[in-house]
């Protein structure tokens, strides 16, 4: 597919999906939404893909919506995204909706926030599963600094990530948060400089590409977003099934004879 506002590229079995409209800061746009979830599904579906990052090209990840078209736009729009198909059907409903479908991915979605990450921007860098954010990134809600209000699931997500007093902070003064401040409240995994972000990140990615078991990451991701909806009994139910599965799996068996063989180890996903 031939894409308008998004770069995409695979190499070393990991997927890179860029935001495309540097001249505009990345700018949030309708083209963008289509193209960032084609994107997500063809590296979801993609055998060949362990890893996926999503970053934005230029000085900043993604400033927010696109105002020009925010100026015009009808409010009875944001109920298009009531229709948007299910990502996976076979997941929780709560990771069907417009923008909650990267906890759906069974592999890992990294956010390298290169620079400015707002408003939906940073809405789509919490729905990754982890964040590495260059040492001189700047975050804002924006929402309420807009008459807007907390969307797209991010009054839910948030306080997971940062802690409820944090996520109210945040959201109702729609400050300006610097990395350091980031790093320490948790909205951020990580923080390089930003001639370093790039190569630490590739480097995390690889590693897991490369010595981690696609299935057991699979696994993992699942449970832990599945556990905000479970009971402690539940979610050891869940876990003593999928460990008698793991335990068959040819993962297991190779995950076990390379570290006895003192070896890279060669996982198939299965």
């Amino acid at each position: 597919m031939t894409y308008q506002h998004i770069l995409y590229e695979m190499s070393d079995k990991i997927a890179t999906i860029t935001l495309n409209r540097p001249d505009r800061m990345n700018a949030w746009t309708a083209t963008m939404e289509r193209d960032v979830r084609h994107a997500m599904e063809a590296a979801a579906g993609d055998d060949n893909v362990r890893v996926i990052i999503l970053t934005g090209a230029g000085r900043a990840f993604c400033a927010g919506a696109d105002m020009e078209a925010l100026k015009a736009i009808d409010p009875s729009e944001i109920r298009r995204g009531e229709s948007t198909p299910p990502f996976d059907m076979n997941r929780r409903a709560d990771w069907q909706t417009r923008y909650a479908y990267y906890p759906a991915i069974p592999k890992p979605v990294i956010g390298m926030l290169n620079g400015a990450t707002a408003g939906i921007g940073l809405v789509h860098a919490l729905y990754c599963d982890l964040r590495f954010a260059a040492d001189n990134t700047v975050f804002t809600t924006s929402f309420a600094r807009r008459g807007l209000i907390a969307e797209h699931g991010i009054s839910w997500m948030l306080p997971r990530i940062v802690g409820h007093a944090n996520a109210l902070d945040l959201l109702m003064s729609a400050r300006r948060v610097g990395s350091e401040e980031a790093l320490r409240i948790g909205l951020v995994n990580r923080l390089y400089p930003p001639e370093q972000l790039r190569e630490q990140t590739y480097a995390y990615a690889r590693d897991l590409a490369d010595f981690v078991s696609p299935s057991a990451i699979s696994v993992i991701k699942r449970q832990l977003y599945d556990v905000p909806f479970q009971t402690l009994a539940e979610a050891t139910i869940d876990a003593n099934r999928e460990m008698q599965i793991a335990l068959k799996g040819s993962d297991f068996r190779e995950g076990v004879a390379s570290f006895v063989e003192k070896r890279a180890p060669r996982f198939t996903g299965k």
